[in-house]
């Protein structure tokens, strides 16, 4: 579904949330502490049983018009360009029909990042940029937007949702990259986005991705792009739990969601977060008392993902971004991010193998 941007949906999204009792704020800060607890609360929804496809049948040609990018084309297997993926094709291949059979497609998306995929405590329906994509590829695949099954999975289990097979795509602000693309395959890209520091706006210390952070205490998503980065250049902050990725792991400053990040900073128990600055645009939107701090310091392209061998998805996928791009993706920025991530004026033109 689709929602004006309003007061209840920018503000104070937590009191909503029949009953809860917010988390105490030291700092003063807004509600989305006591969102993350309650989003994290929410049960997953039911999977119907899923079919293992395999390597599709070979693409047409792209297809091209106005405002849409040609593609260009570069070399297989590179890993100078990870965003370029497949040509799109609307052949159904082993993956495709086993959608169409089950009459379903079984999606993993976020539950908690506000504008992106998140749980509207009004409504108690998944709404956001990543949201409006699913639909329209369950649109095109299946005859209807709402042939969906929504899979909600933390950050760190995107790869494994896919490898287990308990998803068929992950739309979730998921970043192209060499180490990824190992693991699974992605679409074209359909959105740029860049690492940022996101702080307290009154932490004058803190400036941005460089020597302010020393002794700082800095929260990342397990498994994200914000940690590798940190484990390149950390500046001499503190980022790693004891035992990470261990049952002895606390989950202080790596946590199994983003927004848990900015319920510690709001607490007081980390001093700055790094994850993508499309991510931290909608969580300043939510509090007021934290900022982007600097400027991104890295070019990130989020892509649809699927199952390594389900070539024919990818591909249909890929068709269903070609007309995408035209027109319904701009509706779907200007609803969902431009308010707090302004300034863009259209999705990145596709690469393609």
């Amino acid at each position: 579904m689709h929602s004006s941007v309003d007061g209840t949906r920018r503000h104070g999204l937590a009191a909503l949330l029949s009953g809860r009792r917010p988390l105490a704020r030291p700092r003063g800060w807004g509600g989305v502490a006591a969102m993350a607890v309650a989003c994290g609360l929410t049960a997953s929804l039911t999977l119907l049983p899923l079919a293992h496809g395999g390597s599709g049948p070979a693409a047409a040609p792209a297809a091209t018009g106005p405002g849409v990018g040609t593609g260009v084309q570069v070399k297989a297997d590179s890993c100078q360009n990870p965003e370029a993926s497949l040509t799109p094709s609307t052949q159904d291949g082993p993956a495709v029909q086993a959608i169409k059979a089950r009459g379903k497609l079984v999606v993993g998306v976020d539950q908690n990042s506000y504008n992106w995929g998140y749980l509207n405590p009004e409504t108690r329906q998944l709404e956001g940029f990543d949201i409006a994509l699913a639909k329209a590829i369950a649109k095109d695949l299946l005859g209807s937007e709402d042939a969906i099954i929504y899979r909600t999975i933390p950050t760190n289990q995107r790869v494994a949702a896919l490898e287990s097979g308990k998803v068929d795509l992950v739309v979730r602000t998921m970043t192209i990259n060499c180490k990824r693309i190992q693991q699974v395959a992605f679409s074209t890209a359909y959105f740029q986005a860049g690492q940022q520091v996101l702080a307290a706006k009154d932490d004058a210390t803190i400036t941005g991705y460089d020597s302010s952070l020393t002794g700082k205490r800095i929260c990342t998503a397990e498994g994200s792009t914000a940690y590798e980065a940190l484990e390149k250049n950390s500046f001499g902050a503190t980022f790693k739990d004891e035992g990470d990725g261990t049952k002895a792991d606390r989950d202080r400053f790596t946590v199994p969601n983003q927004l848990d990040c900015l319920a510690r900073l709001q607490m007081g128990e980390v001093d700055a977060v790094v994850t993508d600055n499309a991510l931290a645009a909608g969580q300043a939107a939510q509090d007021p008392a934290v900022e982007l701090k600097g400027e991104p310091f890295t070019t990130e392209y989020y892509g649809v993902a699927a199952k390594l061998g389900n070539d024919d998805l990818v591909r249909r996928v890929n068709q269903v971004l070609v007309e995408y791009r035209r027109s319904a993706w701009l509706a779907a920025y200007d609803e969902w991010l431009k308010a707090d991530l302004p300034g863009i004026s259209g999705p990145p033109a596709p690469l393609y193998k």
